[in-house]
């Protein structure tokens, strides 16, 4: 009997050492390592930290300290990888919790775009008005000297109107001429050589004349005519040196211009003896 019963004890320790065996077993397997916890946080901690330390102080951001992410006992490529990964994580969820923070807040704050004279923004602010005004200087010297300008040429225009006036009162005939042009040369040799014009044609040289260039202008307004000669008969344009001589060969010549000299005999007109 007493053999039966520490047999029996003996078995009941036995099964109660197994029990406490596989149970400690058990625990080991589905509990995490709090030293490999705490090893990853501290490694994923110091990792950021360094970086997150180094723009806090305003330097130029440095890529991440690389420790083993991994635990595979080799600093590679993947423990970057998972670094990047780690802080790109952190920061999406502390802008998520700014946000949330913002939107749960009664005042939102203003918009960065709405903010003026703050930082930044307000840079340059002194110089606008400045800008203006310039501007606006620009704008009024503009005007003024557009104004000058007008005023300048009414004056010279009023000058020409005043000096083609005179030329016309000079004769009846007058050859608005070109010094150096042949075919001037040859309209005043055939109007003042072949023939007696009474009275006397008056030739005006316009590259010799000093408001020529303004002449020239005036004459192609009025007459529809710019090039030289421009011959005028009783204040009207009979043509240049092709249509007078045109009307010298049709024998045509004399009766068009006494005709365009306005009252009989205001212009006579004779070819000369040779």
């Amino acid at each position: 009997m007493a053999r039966r019963l520490k047999l029996l004890v003996i078995a009941a320790l036995a099964f109660t050492v197994s029990i406490m065996l596989y149970t400690s077993r058990l625990r080991e397997t589905h509990t995490p390592d709090q030293r490999t916890l705490q090893d990853f946080y501290h490694k994923t901690k110091g990792a950021l930290g360094g970086q997150s330390g180094a723009g806090g102080a305003g330097a130029a951001a440095k890529p991440p300290t690389v420790v083993d992410m991994d635990n595979d006992g080799d600093v590679d490529e993947e423990d970057a990888r998972l670094a990047r990964e780690m802080q790109s994580r952190l920061k999406a969820a502390e802008q998520q919790a700014k946000d949330n923070a913002n939107a749960k807040s009664p005042n939102r704050p203003d918009a960065p775009s709405n903010v003026i004279g703050v930082g930044s923004s307000a840079e340059g602010q002194g110089k606008a008005p400045a800008a203006a005004a310039a501007a606006g200087a620009g704008a009024v010297a503009g005007e003024a000297s557009a104004a000058d300008d007008a005023k300048v040429q009414a004056e010279q225009a009023k000058s020409v109107k005043a000096e083609l006036d005179s030329i016309m009162k000079r004769s009846p005939v007058i050859i608005f001429s070109k010094s150096y042009c042949p075919f001037s040369k040859r309209a005043k040799g055939l109007l003042l050589d072949k023939y007696v014009i009474e009275p006397a044609p008056y030739v005006v040289e316009l590259d010799t004349h000093p408001l020529g260039a303004a002449l020239q202008t005036r004459l192609a307004e009025i007459t529809g005519r710019r090039t030289v000669p421009n011959i005028m008969i009783g204040g009207k344009s009979i043509g240049g040196s092709d249509d007078i001589a045109r009307l010298d060969t049709m024998k045509l010549l004399v009766e068009r211009i006494t005709a365009m000299g306005g009252k009989r005999g205001a212009i006579t007109m004779k070819e000369r003896l040779t």
